[in-house]
């Protein structure tokens, strides 16, 4: 007799078409707005449209607001895309965003081209993560990118153990730390080497800028919720704070989401202090909000072998020539390196997830 699928597998999807069409059906259901903003540069792996959708539950005009976003670095979309097709299913959670008069903005799939193709990076190997930056003004120097590039991404894959010792020597020389900070705070300087942030705004970067001024713009509180996957112990939510360096912000922050809020600038997170998170579009776009920010982290596999799998990938993308059996190993791994598709690890998400959203709901009724 076979196993029927339970609360935690109806929400989570195997494809990005599935994803989005389970969330279009969700949304629909519940009621919502929604706003497709279609990537026509683009298919996707299936030959399919992509898109950024948008699901708004209550008022356009809130005064507070509670955003969730997902898919910002594409195969962590899986994990996300479950947790907001779980909350357009949560009558209880809904209700009390109405009493509240807190509006629900829904933003799925911030990188559809990656979410699509199983590519952290975007359509041009952006990490969109180091992309929301001020292009008129100098670009972010990360000076020891150049030495650690040829150690991680090697001539060929997987690494030689020449390659590796490579990189053991410096990490023996210059620590794990220094290292995982020279590979993935971001770089400006090897459009097709790992982390790169880009020379100008990327679609992801206008499209997430239009969605907050048409459904932000009125905002006094905006609390943002943005769910990766990749980071820290197997199904741990880690609430990483990628804000405002300020007292108030940062108090903020703690006051709504409690001790367990931990800043990359503070080097107490599992997160590198990154330059351009899509998140701070939000100072930008919505300059009248109070705004408090979360980057919600779920741990998959140890971290030196999501990186492992990170080099992989990229790796492919400088040798398009390699053979088809490689090229899907090295898909399927990098997916599976973010999204662990099984029960006990879906169900870690939704529970903790669950609790955020209702610690964001009291903070913005409080606010």
């Amino acid at each position: 007799m076979q196993a029927q699928p339970t609360a935690a597998m109806r929400f989570f999807s195997g494809t990005y078409v599935e994803a989005r069409a389970k969330f279009l059906e969700a949304a629909a259901q519940r009621g919502a707005t929604v706003e497709s903003f279609v990537m026509e540069a683009h298919r996707g792996a299936l030959g399919e449209e992509l898109a950024t959708d948008v699901a708004l539950v209550g008022a356009i005009d809130a005064k507070k607001v509670l955003l969730v976003s997902s898919g910002t670095h594409g195969p962590e979309g899986f994990c996300g895309s479950g947790t907001q097709i779980a909350t357009l299913n949560d009558a209880d959670l809904l209700s009390r965003l109405e009493q509240a008069g807190v509006s629900l903005l829904l933003v799925h799939a911030v990188n559809p081209h990656g979410f699509s193709h199983l590519h952290r990076t975007n359509e041009d190997n952006i990490d969109l993560n180091r992309n929301h930056i001020d292009f008129n003004a100098p670009l972010p120097v990360n000076a020891e990118y150049a030495d650690v590039e040829p150690l991680v991404l090697p001539a060929t894959w997987p690494p030689t153990p020449a390659d590796e010792a490579a990189v053991a020597t410096y990490v023996e020389k210059h620590g794990m730390r220094a290292f995982r900070a020279a590979v993935t705070r971001g770089q400006y300087t090897s459009p097709d080497g790992l982390f790169y942030g880009g020379t100008a705004p990327s679609w992801s970067n206008r499209t997430i800028r239009k969605i907050l001024r048409k459904y932000a713009a009125s905002a006094t509180h905006l609390g943002w919720i943005d769910v990766h996957t990749g980071l820290g112990p197997y199904g741990h939510g880690e609430k990483i704070y990628p804000g405002r360096n300020t007292p108030e912000d940062l108090a903020r922050a703690h006051a709504w989401w409690g001790a367990d809020v931990f800043a990359p600038f503070a080097g107490d997170s599992a997160s590198a202090d990154v330059s351009g998170p899509v998140i701070s579009t939000a100072y930008d776009e919505c300059p009248n909000a109070k705004i408090a920010p979360m980057g919600l982290e779920f741990g998959t596999l140890p971290d030196l072998e999501v990186l492992d799998r990170l080099r992989a990938d990229t790796w492919l993308r400088r040798h398009p020539e390699a053979p088809e059996a490689q090229k899907r190993e090295i898909r399927t791994r990098l997916r599976d390196g973010f999204y662990c598709d099984n029960d006990e690890w879906k169900g870690m998400i939704l529970g903790q997830t669950r609790v955020v959203l209702l610690q964001t709901l009291q903070g913005l009724r409080k606010a």
